[in-house]
């Protein structure tokens, strides 16, 4: 008998596990940044341009949907597959 719960205790904790990392998964996101760090982020990777309401906008849009900045104020992309991805209707990049 005790064999059978500790058999359905283990099968739960597996299920339970695997959901998490289906819901990870499903959430779109590639990177280590939690939605929360994703201003801070772009503040960064936005403060010298001139453009910088714009840069913000579409900065935390693209870190919201891939959880990634590249490092640095311009360039770094490859770091990001997903943010580097993401092309305009034009086929232009959508993440600054």
């Amino acid at each position: 008998m005790a064999r059978f719960s500790l058999l359905r205790s283990c099968l739960l904790f597996f299920l339970v596990a695997s959901m998490c990392f289906v819901e990870v998964s499903l959430a779109g996101g590639e990177g280590s940044l939690r939605p929360e760090q994703c201003a801070a982020a772009c503040d960064y990777r936005c403060s010298e341009t001139s453009h910088k309401k714009p840069c913000l906008f579409f900065c935390n849009k693209c870190c919201a949907k891939c959880l990634c900045v590249p490092s640095g104020k311009y360039g770094h992309k490859e770091e990001c597959p997903c943010y580097n991805n993401w092309k305009t209707k034009e086929g232009k990049p959508k993440c600054p």
